[in-house]
């Protein structure tokens, strides 16, 4: 069997040898030289080179003007684990986590969110809108809603440090229990680019989750954006005869 070798395929195939080459190493590193690297995969330089641009577009590489090319910063990864029960666990990302609010006040729901948090459209929202910060590097922009009446007495500085759910459940005796969570791929406005620390149009994450407590009462309507570059989410699976 005869394999097409277009351009678009070996561009492909050196970018998955990087990916892999690259996977073990510390941030910072250098890889090898070009010319070293188009002698052991066969390819010319503007083949090679493109596989690069590509890399350093997602934040996989890092090229230094008369330094060379260098693996990007560490991607911080959220695990979800899955239970007997056929649910997932997320345990704490990666990271020392800490938090810079941005915005912090209530309003009437209104008719759009108050079909998402089940309330009355005049019903108070608490809107939260913070900056999170991992190992000194921001991450990612969160916007949150809470119904007002479960959260009543919250300040900023709760909302800085440590778990936010360990706050809702130790002074609000709030226990969450369950959310359903969208990921999409997205790309970075003006606003958030710049709060980010990356360039307008950047590939982000884009999360929406809904979360609940014990007793299936929601808590919370979250839309977050993340940096596509330093950011992913990992999935544990369990198959069986009927799975696809």
């Amino acid at each position: 069997m005869t394999l097409n070798t277009g351009a678009g395929l070996k561009r492909d195939r050196v970018r998955d040898f990087l990916l892999d080459f690259v996977a073990d190493m510390k941030a910072g590193e250098a890889i090898p030289s070009e010319r070293d690297l188009c002698k052991e995969l066969g390819v010319s330089r503007p083949t090679l080179r493109a596989a690069i641009d590509d890399l350093v577009r997602s934040g996989v590489l890092v090229r230094e003007h008369g330094r060379g090319t260098f693996t990007g910063p560490h991607r911080v990864t959220q695990a979800l684990a899955a239970t007997p029960s056929g649910s997932f666990y997320a345990p704490p990302a990666e990271g020392h986590w800490l938090s810079r609010i941005l915005e912090f006040g209530a309003a009437p729901a209104g008719p759009q969110l108050a079909r998402r948090l089940q309330l009355a459209p005049a019903a108070l929202v608490l809107r939260v809108v913070r900056l999170r910060v991992v190992d000194d590097e921001p991450m990612a922009i969160e916007r949150l809603h809470l119904p007002h009446v479960l959260v009543d007495g919250l300040v900023p500085d709760d909302m800085e440090s440590g778990s936010f759910y360990r706050v809702l459940r130790e002074r609000f005796g709030v226990d969450v229990r369950s959310a359903v969570q969208t990921i999409e791929a997205t790309v970075t406005d003006e606003t958030e680019a710049a709060l980010l620390s990356v360039p307008e149009h950047f590939p982000a994450l884009m999360v929406e989750r809904t979360t609940r407590d014990v007793n299936g009462g929601i808590v919370e309507f979250t839309r977050s954006i993340y940096r596509g570059d330093r950011y992913r989410v990992t999935s544990e699976l369990h198959f069986d005869a009927a799975s696809g």
